[in-house]
């Protein structure tokens, strides 16, 4: 089991770091970039599960009804947070460079914009959620400490994306998000410890991407 929870903690590091450098270096257009995230994020994991059997996906996949109500609401409340603080201080904070970096580095434009904004909502949720949490963080919690766990998943997820954000938000700001990304990690692992299911941390990711994507169309339009 300790040596399980090793080739996971390096599968995670490595991937996140091709992941980085696809994202600040490559640069490729968002749909190269997407089949690239997919092999890392979906293929290795499964490929890896196949040769240990102690790796695990299929409990993260069972859906549980009493908790569905629960997450919806948690997602609609996380999805006016987004949108209501996005408002709130973006008379201090500038995010201007937010639409010029999806243009330039993702080739994100108007006319693309929904498909590609459907596509991070429901696809691109569900390869974090089960890579972070599904990979990671349940299997480093059978061998590992719970806080271990959590840390870790937690703090991969949210190195995970400062090449993506790069030169997004102002440093302060760029800080503030990276921090907020641990904190939501960690509520995701353990929303997904009470309902012992990956689909709570799923869906208020997914429309905490809708919020995100809101802006975004705000931003390009």
């Amino acid at each position: 089991m300790k040596r399980s929870a090793i080739s996971v903690m390096l599968t995670a590091l490595l991937c996140c770091t091709l992941m980085a450098i696809v994202d600040g270096i490559i640069q490729p257009g968002y749909w190269v970039k997407s089949a690239i995230k997919i092999a890392l994020f979906l293929l290795i994991p499964l490929f890896l599960s196949r040769l240990d059997r102690s790796l695990a996906f299929r409990e993260i996949f069972r859906f549980r009804r009493r908790g569905f109500w629960v997450a919806l609401a948690m997602g609609l409340g996380v999805y006016g947070l987004i949108l209501g603080g996005y408002y709130l201080i973006s008379p201090i904070f500038d995010f201007s460079g937010i639409a010029g970096n999806l243009s330039q580095n993702a080739g994100v434009t108007k006319e693309n914009f929904l498909p590609i904004s459907l596509y991070i909502s429901f696809v691109n949720s569900f390869l974090e959620e089960f890579f972070f949490r599904g990979f990671i963080f349940t299997n480093l919690g059978k061998s590992m400490s719970r806080p271990f766990a959590y840390g870790f998943s937690a703090t991969v997820f949210s190195l995970y994306h400062v090449a993506m954000m790069l030169g997004w938000f102002s440093p302060v700001l760029f800080v503030l998000i990276l921090l907020g990304l641990v904190v939501g990690g960690m509520v995701f692992n353990y929303l997904n410890t009470r309902l012992e299911t990956m689909y709570g941390s799923w869906l208020i990711h997914m429309f905490a991407n809708f919020a995100i994507n809101t802006i975004g169309f705000i931003l390009m339009t």
